[in-house]
């Protein structure tokens, strides 16, 4: 747009500059011949300046007024993509072609978010070409052609472009949606060693924010714009370019700060041998950092080769882990779907992640769609607290031990305690807690005559599960006992007046409270302490008799799931062959808590029948524990890690008994006995979860009837 000129004195007029801004959209004001100041219209304000101008409301009500809706259909998926065209240096048509081709497919593949490599328009190797006002012309011409050329695309892209304003070459990205320039952002750190000789050419940004005129138009330009997305709550984008990245003090560490959950990286690194490993780890630390999705693009094949070479090393990153990678010189697209929901979680419960500077950025919005994959481009196991390779890792198996064991000898130790009595079942609980007992003495050198296993048969006991537990004691040379609690339970519940033919819940709470009794008094005999069994998905679902099982003097395995206790048995058995008959078969036994007479010999009462299976528990468990997901995106993403096994119906069922059981125990949780947290996820109520005892589950309940 052209300034319209008026001397000073047209000030005195307001009725005409009112007309004439409504015509033009801007004067420029002179004084003494000279330029002196710009009016302009209130449209045109808020174009520079949205989280003023558009929204009147403030770019933040964004997040509550537009965008729940949308929000709810994306699960907090974005698809991200890190793309390479193939270059014809200082050919800007061709490049212009390529780049409107990728926009094209990333429409067609459900991209939301692209990036391209650095200097797409022009290309990075261009040289002393920089200075050249012809090329210079046709990027400006360019770039108006992409704006017009991608209108029916819903994608906000990214390219890059060398622009001239006034006297000064800037190296920028140019962001895009919908058919419209949103802003410029230009490179902040320009290299000047020997095989980036960037400064011969190019200026550094500048400090405050301004605008630029691109056909005609102007645009927010300036190294502190963020993109908002007004349909999507989470979706706000940085951009740095290239040696951004490569810095001491990185730019997406404040933009981060300030809002940003996607950085934007425009690139053109060379490669030499060891770099990408090098790069890897980088845009890998930098999302860890950031807590981040980081996509990186990167020049490739027609960068000039006189002096380097490009290998198109595109990457997709999220909280550090590395979601896509392309092999070096495969020109190939690095494409993702990253989980905004679990970026913005993992910053609410991380308090030194600080909101800063969000006053020294602006705000760009911008309407873009976002609905979540049918299939989501990551994987998520279905298992996620164990490695999926088929063989069993006996490093991480040995690790995980050692620090239970470290945890119980410590705890030892200060008490100035030899003595550790445990109850033996027979089962994969007090298995674990065994070994890892066995473990802890080791530790502190202890005879392990110190420990105390005690086996306590009672109405629902079946011999395979007492065999194993007294081979097990045995072939681990700690002390044992059997003591049958059968009478003493009986008479207990004629004290109270309860028959023994029902055999309700006293029946089976009974005889867990029993043996809690017997450990107790042993462990005052003895003066030891009772090391607990009980594992985290046990605690999540109150599967466990309060003040019976539910109570030791120190847990072990209260941050243990399920399907980890049955993982780790397993590797104790590989590396200790004098036990691994006893623990293979315990493992091979059904899960049960045995409180009910056994049928024609075998074990009449399967715990997963009744609360479901503990595969699909641990998921859940980890899932919302972990990441804080409601119960639409839980159920989707066991549909995509356990579709194959289960049904929708089946995961909706076990997914409602979840939530329901996890609200009603938290009374159980809240006066858990010590025990030391192994892995990311634990229910400690003196440290990773508090939570009300009568919180309803009312609202998670009738969210999940919903689906």
């Amino acid at each position: 747009m052209k300034n319209k000129v008026q001397p000073i004195s047209a000030l005195r007029d307001i009725n005409k500059l009112e007309q004439d801004l409504a015509n033009e959209g801007q004067i420029l004001i002179t004084k003494n011949g000279y330029a002196d100041m710009v009016i302009m219209s209130l449209d045109q304000f808020d174009k520079l300046n949205p989280s003023v101008g558009e929204s009147k409301e403030n770019i933040q009500t964004y997040d509550i007024n537009f965008a729940s809706q949308q929000d709810d259909a994306s699960l907090g998926f974005a698809r991200v993509r890190a793309a390479s065209i193939e270059m014809k240096v200082a050919n800007v048509s061709h490049n212009v072609e390529e780049i409107v081709k990728k926009v094209r497919k990333a429409s067609e593949d459900k991209v939301h978010v692209l990036v391209f490599q650095e200097l797409t328009l022009s290309g990075y190797t261009c040289g002393d070409l920089f200075l050249d006002a012809s090329i210079l012309e046709r990027v400006l011409n360019g770039l108006v052609e992409i704006k017009e050329a991608t209108k029916d695309y819903p994608v906000f892209f990214i390219v890059g472009a060398p622009i001239k304003i006034d006297n000064c070459l800037y190296n920028c990205a140019i962001a895009y949606c919908g058919g419209e320039i949103l802003g410029v952002v230009p490179k902040e750190h320009i290299p000047n060693y020997t095989e980036f000789y960037e400064a011969r050419h190019f200026t550094k940004a500048p400090k405050e924010n301004s605008s630029i005129s691109i056909g005609g138009e102007l645009y927010p330009f300036g190294t502190h714009l963020l993109f908002a997305n007004k349909l999507c709550k989470d979706m706000v984008i940085g951009v740095e370019i290239c040696e951004d990245l490569w810095v001491a003090s990185s730019p997406s560490s404040e933009m981060c700060l300030a809002g940003a959950n996607i950085i934007l990286n425009l690139s053109a690194s060379n490669e030499v041998v060891g770099k990408a490993d090098y790069r890897k780890n980088l845009v890998s630390i930098t999302s860890a950092k950031n807590i981040c999705a980081y996509a990186y693009a990167d020049a490739g094949s027609g960068e000039s080769t006189t002096d380097l070479v490009f290998a198109s090393h595109n990457i997709i990153s999220e909280n550090g882990k590395i979601l896509a990678e392309t092999l070096l010189f495969a020109m190939e697209e690095a494409t993702a779907d990253i989980d905004l929901e679990a970026i913005t979680h993992e910053r609410r419960r991380t308090t030194t992640f600080e909101n800063k500077n969000c006053n020294l950025y602006m705000r760009i919005p911008f309407a873009l769609e976002v609905e979540a994959p049918i299939k989501p481009l990551r994987h998520y196991a279905a298992n996620p607290f164990i490695p999926e390779q088929k063989e069993v890792d006996l490093k991480r198996v040995k690790s995980i031990m050692e620090m239970q064991a470290n945890g119980l000898a410590t705890r030892l130790k200060a008490i100035n305690a030899e003595k550790a009595i445990i109850g033996v079942s027979g089962g994969l609980d007090s298995t674990l807690a065994l070994l890892v007992t066995v473990e802890a003495f080791k530790i502190l050198g202890l005879d392990k005559k110190g420990i105390l296993g005690v086996t306590m048969p009672a109405f629902g006991t079946s011999g395979r599960t007492l065999n194993n537990a007294t081979t097990l004691s045995e072939n681990l040379g700690i002390s044992f006992r059997e003591i049958p609690i059968g009478k003493t339970t009986l008479s207990h519940l004629e004290d109270i007046g309860v028959d023994p033919s029902d055999r309700g819940i006293v029946y089976e709470n009974a005889q867990a409270r029993e043996r809690t009794q017997v450990l107790f008094d042993l462990a005052n005999k003895e003066g030891g302490i009772v090391v607990g069994t009980g594992d985290l998905s046990e605690l999540c679902l109150g599967w466990c008799t309060y003040n019976g099982d539910h109570m030791s003097m120190y847990g072990v395995n209260a941050s243990i799931p399920k399907t980890l206790v049955r993982y780790l048995c397993q590797g104790y058995a590989l590396m200790h062959e004098e036990v691994a008959s006893s623990i293979f078969d315990i493992i091979d036994t059904p899960i049960s808590p045995e409180l009910l007479p056994p049928e024609d010999g075998k074990i009449s009462q399967l715990t997963e029948d009744k609360i479901g299976p503990y595969e699909l528990h641990d998921f859940f468990i980890y899932h919302y524990l972990r990441y804080g997901y409601r119960p639409k995106k839980l159920y989707y993403l066991a549909k995509v890690a356990h579709g194959e096994k289960y049904d929708d119906v089946t995961i909706k069922k076990w997914l409602r008994e979840f939530f329901r059981r996890f609200f009603s125990n938290q009374f159980k949780r809240s006066c858990l006995p010590d025990g030391a947290k192994i892995g990311t996820v634990a229910i400690s109520p003196r440290g990773d979860w508090r939570m009300p005892s009568d919180a309803s589950s009312a609202d998670y309940l009738a969210e999940i009837d919903s689906l």
